[in-house]
């Protein structure tokens, strides 16, 4: 067998899709098919070769270069093991996907080449080696699902939960953004197939009928949070939104913010806003980032997004 050794970026990027929260099957197959098609020399093998190869078979060639492209040889296989372990305990695993699992990759080579600046899976990756690893720092082994609708919940949830004394890192919550509420749903059907978790799915009020497709599917620990009214900005505390739109149009505008109250949305409020004001157009993400930066405690957090961190922080409990 002939190679091309892996790049020290190629390599940290092929742990980092390795150790993503994805489904198992698709990210090992991706990974080690990119690996031999791009690093093996001879023999050739083209894509519908690898497509029809036996999973252990693939494993072991991918394993195969990925250790070659290392200087040091190394025979402790605890670190694949924990990884192992780690893939069966959240994903419904068959056999044959087990066998992608089954591999003796060098990981602690790589973890020494591993940059200061990482994502916190590779974070995480690096304590695995450790005979005590800790398991309550980086948001991962993950042990519960967040699936929302918007960007808006992804960047803000985990912010406000912190304030309340429930860090989304250290209990294992992974926050997905569906993109909308048809999107929820399909995620929610094929998470209820594959994983063993539970997924607390955070819907705005206008999916009733989204909730009701997604009732039948759900398990005995999965749980559902319709929004009393509007969506995630109208949840939003007033205070801290004007205190955002201060901040952001400091040296702008001094004009004082009117109509916030008896607004019926408050995302068409500062769509209003952003456009009367003069500044860019309002984006949901970006003006998320500014109300995270001007969060400072308690009273920034509504009553209902305190029933949510506190359902959310419960949920395991019905597993």
């Amino acid at each position: 067998m002939k190679i091309k050794p892996l790049t020290k970026e190629q390599l940290i990027i092929s742990v980092d899709r390795l150790t993503r929260f994805k489904e198992t099957e698709k990210k090992y197959l991706r990974v080690y098919k990119d690996i031999i098609i791009n690093n093996l020399i001879e023999p050739k093998l083209k894509k519908q070769e690898l497509d029809n190869m036996d999973y252990r078979e693939l494993a072991e060639l991918a394993e195969s270069i990925i250790n070659s492209s290392l200087p040091e040889k190394n025979d402790d296989l605890l670190i694949n093991q924990r990884l192992y372990d780690y893939e069966n305990s959240v994903f419904r695993l068959n056999e044959n996907t087990q066998n992608l699992l089954k591999n003796k990759i060098n990981y602690k080579s790589i973890i020494d080449i591993l940059p200061e600046s990482i994502p916190n899976n590779l974070k995480w990756l690096k304590t695995l080696g450790n005979t005590f690893p800790n398991e309550n720092t980086y948001g991962f082994p993950v042990k519960t699902v967040l699936l929302c609708e918007g960007i808006t919940e992804e960047i803000l949830l985990p912010e406000f939960s912190k304030i309340c004394g429930y860090d989304f890192n250290k209990h294992g919550v992974y926050v997905i953004s569906a993109g909308g509420k048809n999107q929820v749903v399909k995620y929610f059907y094929g998470f209820a197939e594959r994983l063993k978790i539970p997924v607390f799915i955070l819907l705005d009020n206008d999916a009733k009928s989204n909730l009701e497709e997604i009732k039948p599917r759900l398990r005995k620990f999965d749980k559902i949070h319709l929004l009393k009214s509007g969506e995630f900005e109208d949840m939003l505390p007033d205070s801290l939104i004007i205190k955002t739109l201060n901040y952001a149009t400091q040296n702008i505008s001094l004009a004082p913010i009117e109509g916030l109250e008896n607004c019926a949305s408050k995302a068409e409020f500062l769509e209003e806003f952003f456009k009367h004001r003069g500044l860019h157009e309002f984006k949901k993400a970006e003006f998320a980032q500014l109300i995270k930066q001007n969060i400072s405690g308690q009273s920034d957090v509504s009553q209902e997004i305190k029933d949510i961190i506190s359902e959310l922080a419960n949920v395991r409990t019905f597993c």
